[in-house]
């Protein structure tokens, strides 16, 4: 209780009651209440009010803890939390006003029915190419994307421009990505703060936690698949560092290999393809070495000496991009994750599609920005 009898009342929406202390003088009585005034779990902020006199200091702390942050109203008499509380957790309350008085309290609110989660690439400071975006696939469905998407931020060490764009992830689940217009500047830092704890997905349930990373871009290059000509040029800062014979896949059919923009996803080395998982039926099962994966739906560019043969001169292959072992193991050494590999050629079955894989630089600037649940 403060000097003059003042008394300290923290108005919670959606939380379950709290407790009341002795104030910092020892004087026993209820300095604060905790008083619920809905049955809504979670998502609203925290609000302390002061019957008398003016708040100096209010602190909003979890079991963890970690701080809820807040502002002081200008008449001094309230205090509210900038975010809202976190579902499922414990808080604690220390209120001081002018006079010196001191109080404490504390509260929890209830338990989320079901909690969002989700994943993030590139991983935490990690060197990419400079085509990879920030990309976020969700445990469960997004219903309130623009509640979501206002949580994300992104800050470049260059103020580079991008923006969000929302699909359905090739696994079924939501995703989001961030994609700059242009391919990245080699040497950029790029940060994601993503506040999401308490914020409400919908559907999915709600958000217990933030999440952030920091990650940076990796030297320029890129890598040119000509389909016509069965050749591969890796370029770097523009310039042409070398080319190697190929063979893609089998034009006319589901074997073709899919043209467009692309991103290497994955540096997978030695692995085992088998043709069921990717509906050809028994058609192959191999262990294959120097493995790039460019989409989820199979596609590669890795050694194939069984193709010998058509390198150089012909597509035969069941939809990846087939080298020698020397030649494969040389593009292995210098690509990075994050490079950007264009594919052209009329002998593909068409483009990559948005989600199959990184599939954005395939769309337009214009028409990537309206995939914003912000636009």
């Amino acid at each position: 209780m403060s000097v003059g009898g003042a008394v300290l009342a923290v108005l919670l929406t959606g939380c379950s009651g709290g407790t009341a202390d002795a104030d910092a003088d020892g004087k026993d009585g209820p300095a604060i209440s905790v008083t619920p005034t809905g049955k809504q779990a979670a998502g609203e902020p925290v609000r302390v009010t002061l019957a008398e006199g003016k708040l100096k200091e209010v602190t909003v702390t979890d079991a963890k803890g970690g701080r809820l942050d807040g502002r002081i109203a200008d008449d001094g008499r309230s205090w509210t939390s900038v975010r809202p509380a976190t579902p499922g957790a414990q808080y604690s309350i220390a209120a001081k006003d002018t006079h010196g008085g001191a109080s404490t309290a504390a509260f929890a609110t209830a338990a989320p029915a079901r909690v969002n989660k989700l994943a993030m690439a590139p991983g935490k400071n990690a060197t990419v190419g400079v085509a990879h975006p920030l990309s976020i696939v969700f445990d469960h469905p997004v219903k309130n994307r623009a509640a979501v998407e206002k949580q994300l931020k992104v800050t470049t060490s260059n103020n580079t421009e991008g923006s969000w764009g929302w699909m359905r992830d090739w696994s079924g689940r939501d995703r989001v990505d961030w994609r700059p217009k242009e391919h990245w500047q080699p040497g950029t830092r790029v940060s994601l703060d993503a506040k999401l704890s308490g914020i409400d997905s919908g559907a999915g349930g709600w958000f217990v936690r933030d999440y952030a990373t920091t990650y940076t871009i990796g030297r320029s290059q890129s890598v040119a698949v000509d389909l016509d000509r069965h050749r591969l040029t890796l370029v770097r800062d523009g310039r042409a560092v070398g080319a190697v014979p190929m063979s893609a896949g089998t034009p006319g059919g589901e074997k073709a290999s899919w043209r467009g923009r692309t991103v290497l996803m994955a540096k997978e080395g030695t692995i085992n393809m088998r043709s069921e998982t990717v509906g050809l039926g028994d058609a192959y099962n191999k262990m294959v070495d120097y493995s790039m994966r460019l989409t989820w739906s199979g596609m590669y560019a890795h050694a194939a000496p069984w193709n010998a043969g058509y390198f150089g001169n012909a597509n035969r292959s069941s939809g990846c991009i087939g080298m020698s072992d020397a030649d494969a193991k040389w593009v292995y050494g210098q690509v990075q994750v994050g490079d950007p590999f264009e594919v052209t050629g009329n002998e593909a079955k068409g483009t990559q599609a948005l989600n199959n894989g990184y599939g954005e630089w395939n769309l337009p600037w214009d028409a990537w920005r309206t995939k914003s649940a912000l636009y």
